[in-house]
């Protein structure tokens, strides 16, 4: 199996995650549909579904076979996915996300339209919250419904815990790395975010839990953690780059992770790298939405020439190499898993959007 062949299931997860929606509307109390509404117009917009199409991978790995039995815990990525992007939206100030208003920002414009009483920035974000946390019991609902042995429900459940869990953590340490003066973040702390909220939730979680689903022997949840570590940095990185409008030709493109005041890697290298009129031109930037387009361009610009860029690219490399290795010297992964993997790897690190 190859990654086409993964991407082909995304129609009828698509279909999944409607029904999903579907039943749970018609349980509720119709009081609760509109809400049922905004959830699933939110989650079906769109996105790569990746995460989805990684449960499928880590299935397909731990047995050979096609992976349909475990299309519900795929099902179950995407509704975590939901939640998460809810409250983070919120968390960012955001406004817009997957090409229409951000859950909570939409939400404020109906309480204003209806003229409800009250904020309506409260109302939106209180809302948001709650449809966020709401969200969260189709995530289990799915994984529950997968039908194998209750024995690998139970560990794939155990897996999805320590995914939230750590993914919170990190949340936790990105907000407090937001609150701290960018001079002061060292690498580590950006690759401890990375890790915690990126990496496991991105890849090696959604790996795991399709494995332990078709039954993996250790050895090889042990493989994929360690590759899935190392990609989803090497993703976060490859975003990173990619939101700060450096790599290629995006330089001079958007610079929302600058004007948004992310702790980015090439941020603190910059910053540890150039001298004080160097640093003045980036801190102009870093966190002021308000910034001309002149002081982006010019923040971009000394992120490349500072050497920053370039060291955040031979992260991504020496990450994606190490996994590369891990990958073909795995002595639980048979040669057309190796495959599989190694495309996953190049389109998490190698990606241009």
């Amino acid at each position: 199996m190859d990654f086409t062949e993964l991407a082909s299931y995304r129609p009828r997860l698509e279909k999944l995650l409607r029904s999903d929606y579907v039943a749970a509307r018609r349980s509720a109390d119709p009081v609760f549909a509109p809400y049922l509404d905004d959830l699933a117009e939110f989650t079906l917009r769109g996105g790569k579904r990746f995460r989805a199409l990684l449960v499928l991978a880590g299935y397909h790995l731990a047995t050979g076979r096609a992976p349909d039995v475990a299309l519900p815990a795929a099902a179950a990525l995407e509704h975590f996915q939901s939640w998460m992007l809810i409250h983070d939206d919120i968390i960012d100030h955001s406004e817009q996300r997957r090409g229409g208003p951000t859950l909570h920002r939409a939400l404020a414009q109906r309480h204003d339209n209806t003229q409800l009483l009250g904020d309506t920035e409260s109302y939106g974000v209180g809302m948001g919250i709650t449809l966020g946390d709401l969200q969260e019991p189709f995530t289990i609902a799915s994984l529950l419904s997968v039908r194998v042995p209750v024995a690998r429900r139970h560990s794939a459940l155990t897996e999805y815990v320590r995914m939230t869990r750590d993914t919170a953590y990190g949340q936790l340490l990105d907000i407090q790395n937001g609150a701290t003066p960018a001079g002061r973040i060292r690498e580590q702390d950006v690759l401890r975010v990375h890790e915690l909220k990126s990496a496991v939730y991105t890849v090696a979680s959604p790996l795991r839990i399709g494995a332990f689903l078709g039954g993996a022997r250790p050895a090889l949840l042990d493989d994929l953690e360690a590759i899935g570590i190392d990609l989803g940095i090497a993703f976060q990185l490859r975003d990173d780059i990619l939101g700060t409008g450096v790599g290629g030709a995006q330089i001079g493109k958007s610079a929302n992770d600058l004007i948004e005041g992310k702790r980015t890697l090439l941020v603190v290298k910059a910053l540890a790298t150039v001298d004080a009129a160097g640093r003045g031109v980036l801190e102009t930037v870093l966190g002021e939405p308000t910034a001309s387009p002149d002081q982006v361009r010019a923040a971009q610009e000394l992120i490349v020439s500072s050497g920053s860029l370039a060291y955040s690219e031979s992260e991504i490399d020496r990450l994606a190499r190490r996994a590369y290795r891990r990958i073909e010297r795995s002595r639980a992964l048979k040669t057309s898993g190796r495959e599989l993997l190694r495309e996953i790897g190049d389109r998490l690190a190698q990606r241009a959007t």
